[in-house]
């Protein structure tokens, strides 16, 4: 039977980082959820740490870069529901290469995941996002979808994507009941360095250098990250940054739109330097 009273939430990639600590926030405030993830094992290790009294939880192996799969987990939400208050579109994947040395395997991997990944979801539950009388749609970006960053073509691609894709849907969605939201979080402690792609001379260091490289760096915890979120798409904010990291590069990019490399450059060479 469609679920008529109770508000309910999708999140892409809910087996980890800012997905599970998403679940653990939307869990508590008492929210029907329905997580997907690519790894069952860490897809149960979050139902784990959830109220199954408190809320109802739906779980499902999804490739998010796999347009069938997401369809079909849009589909056996939508057979239980006639609305969606809350879509978070989080999963995602890391890749770094110089692009000479890119694979576009590898790419096309990210691409699809990252980018296509969120269109793909999004298209699939927005009749029910609509039929919500106030629905939220979160997509999350990156800092990456603000500056570009050596090594990162692919990375950068998606996310200014997905701002790009997201900027348009305000506009599309304004006067209406959907409330669009961007996410742009900076160094968020995930294990997202650990299972990144590497070619070239990016892959000279090992997954465990690559995160703890990474972790030195990444300073907000997934938990906080999701406070932020939640607390922005409840207020209706368009655009969400999150830690000081992405401010300063915000901040950087409107003073400097075009000569910020300067800087990020350098910054990026004290951290190796510091690694």
């Amino acid at each position: 039977m469609a679920n008529t009273t109770r508000q309910t939430a999708a999140i892409t990639g809910a087996g980890d980082g800012i997905g599970r600590a998403l679940a653990v926030n939307l869990n508590e405030r008492g929210i029907d959820l329905y997580l997907c993830d690519i790894d069952q094992e860490r897809l149960d290790a979050t139902v784990a740490m959830l109220d199954t009294a408190r809320s109802s939880v739906s779980t499902a192996l999804v490739d998010c870069g796999n347009r069938a799969e997401i369809e079909t987990w849009a589909g056996t939400i939508t057979s239980e529901n006639d609305r969606l208050d809350f879509l978070f579109n989080n999963a995602g994947v890391a890749y770094g290469a110089a692009f000479r040395d890119a694979s576009l395997d590898n790419f096309e991997w990210l691409m699809n995941i990252n980018y296509w990944g969120v269109v793909w979801c999004t298209k699939a539950l927005l009749p029910l996002l609509e039929a919500s009388p106030s629905g939220h749609l979160v997509n999350i970006s990156s800092i990456f979808g603000m500056v570009g960053i050596a090594t990162q073509s692919a990375y950068n691609s998606a996310k200014f994507a997905v701002r790009g894709f997201t900027e348009s849907l305000q506009a599309e969605y304004r006067a209406t009941s959907l409330t669009v939201t961007c996410v742009h979080p900076g160094g968020i402690a995930t294990n997202i360095a650990l299972r990144a792609r590497t070619d070239g001379e990016a892959s000279e260091a090992s997954a465990e250098e690559r995160d703890e490289s990474f972790k030195q760096i990444a300073r907000t915890s997934a938990t906080k990250a999701a406070q932020v979120i939640i607390k922005g798409t409840l207020a209706g904010r368009r655009r969400v940054f999150i830690g000081w990291d992405a401010w300063f590069m915000h901040t950087l990019t409107k003073f400097m739109p075009t000569s910020y490399h300067a800087i990020t450059t350098r910054l990026g060479s004290r951290n190796d330097d510091n690694g």
